[in-house]
């Protein structure tokens, strides 16, 4: 029976499912909103997943990445745990290996990644303003009466420049109202917006730094026709955007857990694909080892104790054991 990898992105808007076969081809992917709901989005994914493989592949490795990567790693059994930055670039290194600029545009936060000759140089991430990201701009479109998928359409047929204010997502908002209140189509409006969000993206995470083409534009954002097309008018080159760009994260995990299994020959983790009727329980506490009193997390799993961690306090980060 021929392997397969599998990778899980867990992220705050959505979840991706992957299944990779030995060559990096994929053979199954999943992109499910999370809805605030991780774990059982996870459980779906992995759920539909079992339609696609089970029976025909045998599950060798398996990775996770995103936020909630590490609960996550702990339900299903998972061999390599990495953050966002290595997973994306991985990903791309494999699928577009000219790279030298990652533009990464999630639900949440952004990310730009520097690459040379397949290395990660650089990185910088905006995790404190929305301004650009998947989630604004869905608010901006259900705002404006118009579905998400053809926003960036509509940026396309604007017929003249209208400049919108982009480095707060209060004072774009406003910025756009205002613009409408003057006459301004929908169209010119919502060109105006992706083009201030990309110069508002390049100036924040990328000043001081030296941006180099090939580029290429992931994260679920790369679906927007109007912001790719301000990416390559604000840096005057071509912007690839991948096939599988939505679900990136989840490839790059996938390669990373086939590469580790080769690498040292241990036999995956993975529960199974029963992990989707696991019973999983998440829990808080205070620990009083000292006077920081840190948060410590709980994990449960069928009402045996998987894991306990804290992010600030030593004595609980690497307690994490398997069941």
């Amino acid at each position: 029976m021929d392997k397969v990898y599998l990778g899980i992105d867990v992220g705050s808007v959505s979840t991706n499912v992957v299944a990779i076969d030995e060559n990096n081809r994929v053979l199954s992917k999943q992109y499910i909103r999370t809805n605030g709901q991780p774990l059982e989005s996870v459980k779906t994914g992995i759920k539909k997943l079992k339609n696609d493989i089970d029976g025909k592949y045998k599950v060798a490795g398996v990775g996770t990445t995103g936020s909630g990567r590490q609960l996550v790693g702990i339900m299903i059994g998972a061999d390599v745990i990495k953050n966002e930055i290595t997973a994306h670039a991985t990903a791309t290194i494999n699928y577009v290996p000219s790279a030298n600029t990652i533009f990464e545009i999630g639900g949440q936060d952004s990310k730009i990644i520097f690459l040379d000759k397949g290395l990660i140089t650089d990185f910088a991430m905006n995790t404190v303003c929305a301004a650009g990201t998947g989630s604004f701009l869905d608010h901006q479109a259900e705002r404006l009466g118009i579905p998400i998928q053809q926003f960036g359409d509509y940026a396309l047929r604007a017929q003249r420049k209208v400049r919108i204010a982009g480095r707060c997502t209060v004072f774009a908002e406003s910025d756009m109202i205002s613009k409408q209140q003057f006459g301004f189509s929908k169209e010119e409006i919502i060109n105006g917006l992706c083009e201030a969000l990309v110069r508002n993206y390049i100036n924040n995470l990328g000043r001081g730094k030296k941006i180099r083409p090939p580029y290429v534009f992931q994260g679920g954002v790369a679906a927007n026709a109007g912001i790719r097309a301000a990416f390559e008018k604000e840096l005057g080159e071509q912007v690839t955007v991948p096939e599988y760009f939505d679900v990136m994260g989840a490839l790059g995990s996938a390669i990373l857990s086939k590469e580790y299994v080769e690498h040292t020959g241990h036999t995956t983790k993975f529960r199974g694909f029963e992990a989707a009727d696991i019973e999983f329980t998440p829990s808080s506490f205070e620990c009083s080892g000292c006077s920081n009193l840190c948060e410590v997390i709980k994990v449960e799993i069928n009402g045996e104790t998987a894991a306990m961690w804290g992010d600030k306090c030593a004595k609980w980060t690497n307690s994490v054991k398997s069941i």
